[in-house]
């Protein structure tokens, strides 16, 4: 969600709302950013600025992580800093996040399209960005920065990525823990990206607890005021993670399956009753699957997937054993109708490798999978699915699919 203009939080603090937050210290001595939105920011980020402070500079910027939504909104400043010949903000990151730049550039293609899913982006023109501001002076784990008055402590932790920063201002007693607390379920599941990392994420926002913030001024979302409401949310988010990772190691170490383990975690009811544990965004079940590819690898446990068939042929053959094409689709209809979706899903999946040209497949492919994404809680399950469904819509498995 976009809100329009900008919001002074608290005395010398700005906030602005794009796709994340980002927030400008006025530290008697200069403006830091702590970071700087996305490309859709530029303008507004200048613009808000600059009617907040027309007479100071931008001085610094603090990236918090890699992420697109977090790391553009400098451009303008630095354009007006060459054309003046001064000098530019310093821009200030964990050592790790230009490689993660040169990452992105290097698989343009699949961000691009993993993005159409995520999003259920269906534009021609959208493309992932190939141009990047990259850090002035990185650090490994622990950097003080002093400007005006305050001190910024920038301290690494892995989370949702591994080049992730989380600031705390002493002298203001702001704590900012980037996308490492974003009033949702933590994002770190997301299917379609690198790994991420759970119990290292609990551990920061037990140590971020120790700060006694009185002010949270989080990734995304609305801030949180108050000591007390600053530890619980810290604490008990740290609690949910460190859950999950528990009771998938204890299944894995028992030597079960990924299927088995996926379906016998049991999430913290009280926990999800917190308005910032909603799994809104990510699916705490995607954690599930995370904590596995960390720890087991990439094999789920099952044998016949170790050096599976191709998908084409294990199709025609369930297809064959099962009576023929139109049997698998009329069961796949009767699960459809009795609600049964990620059985029917399953059927469909077998209905289209045997055919996926069949006109019939996708309509029933395409209501299956917009029915599926109507019950998902979390954005990107719903997304993905509904991704599913407007490519059927067209005859096609996928959107994002470059076709020769």
């Amino acid at each position: 969600t976009f809100y329009e203009g900008s919001t002074e939080l608290t005395e010398n603090l700005l906030g602005l709302k794009g796709i994340a937050g980002f927030y400008i210290i006025d530290t008697k001595d200069g403006l830091v950013m702590i970071d700087s939105g996305s490309h859709l920011d530029i303008d507004s980020a200048y613009n808000e600025i600059k009617k907040w402070r027309p007479e100071e500079d931008v001085k610094a910027a603090i990236f918090t992580h890699h992420h697109v939504d977090h790391i553009f909104g400098t451009q303008r400043f630095d354009e007006e800093a060459n054309k003046s010949n001064r000098k530019r903000p310093i821009v200030y990151s964990h050592e790790l996040l230009p490689d993660h730049l040169d990452r992105y550039k290097k698989t343009l293609g699949w961000n691009t399209a993993i993005n159409k899913r995520q999003f259920a982006i269906n534009v021609p023109y959208f493309q992932w960005p190939n141009e990047y501001r990259y850090p002035d002076i990185t650090y490994d784990d622990y950097l003080e920065i002093k400007v005006g008055d305050c001190t910024f402590e920038l301290s690494h932790a892995r989370g949702e990525t591994d080049d992730h920063t989380w600031i705390f201002i002493p002298e203001r007693e702001i704590l900012a823990p980037g996308d490492l607390f974003i009033w949702a379920v933590p994002n770190g599941g997301n299917p379609q990206k690198v790994q991420r990392y759970i119990s290292d994420w609990s551990e920061a926002l037990n140590l971020m607890s120790e700060k006694n913030a009185r002010l949270l001024i989080p990734g995304h979302g609305l801030p949180i005021y108050g000591k007390g409401r600053v530890k619980e949310a810290l604490l008990t988010t740290a609690e949910f993670l460190k859950d999950i990772e528990d009771q998938t190691l204890e299944l894995m170490n028992a030597g079960k399956s990924l299927n088995e383990t996926y379906h016998s975690i049991k999430f913290s009811e009280s926990l999800m009753l917190k308005p910032w544990l909603k799994p809104v965004y990510d699916d705490p079940k995607f954690l599930i699957r995370m904590i596995w590819r960390r720890y087991g690898g990439w094999w789920d446990g099952e044998y016949d997937r170790l050096m599976p068939d191709t998908r084409e042929k294990e199709a025609a053959e369930w297809i064959k054993l099962s009576g023929g094409l139109a049997r698998v689709l009329q069961r796949s209809k009767e699960l459809l109708n009795e609600g049964d979706l990620k059985l029917a899903a399953h059927l469909i999946e077998v209905a289209f490798y045997s055919a996926k040209d069949n006109k019939e497949i996708h309509e029933i492919r395409e209501i299956i999978y917009r029915e599926i994404s109507l019950v998902q809680d979390s954005s990107m399950a719903r997304n993905i699915y509904n991704h599913a469904s407007l490519a059927s819509k067209e005859n096609k498995r996928d959107l994002a699919e470059k076709t020769k």
